[in-house]
């Protein structure tokens, strides 16, 4: 595998298919040297998922779905799903059941058919505490009912090329299921799956090629295979604004967590990089317990491990940092208020500005309440820019949202700080998220007419 390549995983394709039978053996090792480092295989009835296994078991870097697609559902007779238990139980890279689902589309069997096919997989899923891979064909408020039903978020799973629209993507969010996108989204005409996709928590987000199917735009009516997943990465790199190298590190972890396939680094990270930033996570301590933070469900950002089991010291930061001069800029913003360590944010900042680095801060604004005394001053000695989380137009709203350690103090002393970053730093921005209950042009009229900064938007359910 090319070391110069961020891996990537194939989480659905279809390698026992006949398109494959001349060349299969060179198929994986060309996705090996595309950076490809693990694929799914996925069983779409008996024979095929026999056949998804066989393979697993020859390939180090294959595993596989077993299950019965909706065309097939008809053959979901008692002994199919016997033998399905037994595959699974037999092979130890049996790592998901499926694909199975709905298709309203083509109806190759009736529909009650289907939905009874698709019941059973799902129950089948939750007695082995395996994933289920979900197909979906315009059939989407049957395949969401029939989730809630059978109780399917207690196995989790996972809805191959999605194709729904973002209240469709919310309802298996709010299932606790992944959503995974193939190269449609490569397509000019798939703008609206494209929003899904920027719009997606990218702790939710998978890639797929569905090969032989659906080959990425340049190559369009041409044989799809693992090798061209890249194409999706990129493609999914540039909605998100984000690199490509962030897009492995994230939908690794995400197939990791659901399919317990690939190998991801999940030690505490001091210094993280996100597109050409690098971050600093310094403390886990805030003085607001925000009901958006999303530390309260989970401590990745983007793929990287926040929780820190000791605050580091200031010869740690500066080895995880290594050179500061391959970066844009440094940024302290953990998960926690980096101003809570003062001493430590002023001395590595100044270290960093003597370089010549940028140096950014993402704060809650109450430092001056926590010291008692006006901090930006020391702050405008080496800090190029700084981000302040004001996050409501009201003082009840914010205590509401942000719950500050400093109660009904709290708002007031966020807008002062504000104020007073102005005239110390050269460029300061007042953000707010974006959550239900928030009244974002309210707070935007506040920032733009009575502070005076800049304002940002900061999307809702998505971190980094």
């Amino acid at each position: 595998m090319s070391q110069t390549l961020p891996p990537l995983i194939d989480t659905h394709a279809h390698l026992d298919s006949h398109q494959y039978e001349g060349d299969r053996q060179e198929v994986i090792q060309r996705a090996l040297r595309a950076g490809i480092s693990h694929m799914i295989t996925i069983g779409c009835d008996l024979a095929s998922s026999r056949a998804c296994v066989k393979l697993a078991e020859q390939y180090e870097t294959l595993y596989a779905a077993i299950g019965v697609h909706p065309h097939d559902a008809a053959t979901l007779d008692d002994a199919a799903l016997a033998e399905l238990e037994q595959l699974a139980g037999r092979c130890s890279k049996v790592v998901a059941i499926g694909e199975t689902g709905l298709d309203y589309y083509h109806q190759h069997c009736p529909r009650d058919v289907q939905q009874e096919a698709f019941r059973r997989q799902i129950r089948l899923a939750r007695n082995l505490g395996r994933p289920v891979i979900i197909h979906d064909r315009d059939a989407h408020e049957d395949v969401i009912a029939i989730l809630q039903q059978e109780n399917a978020s207690e196995c989790c799973g996972v809805l191959h090329c999605f194709s729904g629209d973002s209240a469709m993507a919310q309802k298996c969010l709010d299932l606790g299921f992944y959503l995974s996108f193939p190269a449609t989204i490569t397509y000019p005409k798939n703008d609206l799956l494209r929003e899904v996709v920027k719009q997606l928590p990218t702790e939710r987000l998978l890639i797929e090629t569905d090969c032989p199917y659906l080959s990425p735009q340049p190559l369009r009516g041409k044989r799809n295979e693992p090798a061209l997943l890249r194409h999706t990465a990129e493609e999914v790199a540039r909605i998100k604004g984000l690199s490509v190298v962030d897009v492995s590190r994230i939908t690794n972890l995400n197939a990791y967590r659901l399919f317990g396939i690939g190998q991801v680094d999940l030690s505490a990270k001091i210094a993280y990089r996100i597109r050409n930033s690098l971050y600093l996570n310094i403390t886990n301590r805030c003085s607001n317990a925000c009901v958006f933070c999303a530390k309260f469900r989970d401590f990745a950002v983007k793929g990287h491990q926040l929780k820190l089991d000791r605050e580091p010291s200031c010869e740690e930061i500066k080895r995880a940092i290594g050179n500061p001069k391959n970066y844009t800029e440094v940024v302290f913003c953990g998960y926690g208020e980096s101003l809570l360590r003062l001493d430590v944010v002023r001395e590595i900042g100044r270290w960093l500005h003597a370089q010549g680095v940028p140096v950014r801060i993402n704060t809650d604004g109450l430092a001056n309440l926590v010291y008692g005394r006006n901090i930006l001053p020391e702050l405008g000695e080496f800090v190029d820019a700084i981000s302040v989380s004001l996050n409501a137009a009201d003082a009840a709203t914010y205590q509401k949202i942000c719950r500050s350690c400093f109660g009904d103090a709290a708002y007031q002393a966020v807008k002062d700080f504000i104020r007073e970053a102005a005239k110390y730093i050269p460029s300061v921005t007042a953000s707010v998220v974006a959550m239900p209950g928030i009244d974002v042009e309210a707070c935007r009229r506040i920032v733009e007419q009575e502070l005076k900064v800049d304002f940002r938007v900061r999307p809702y359910n998505e971190v980094g």
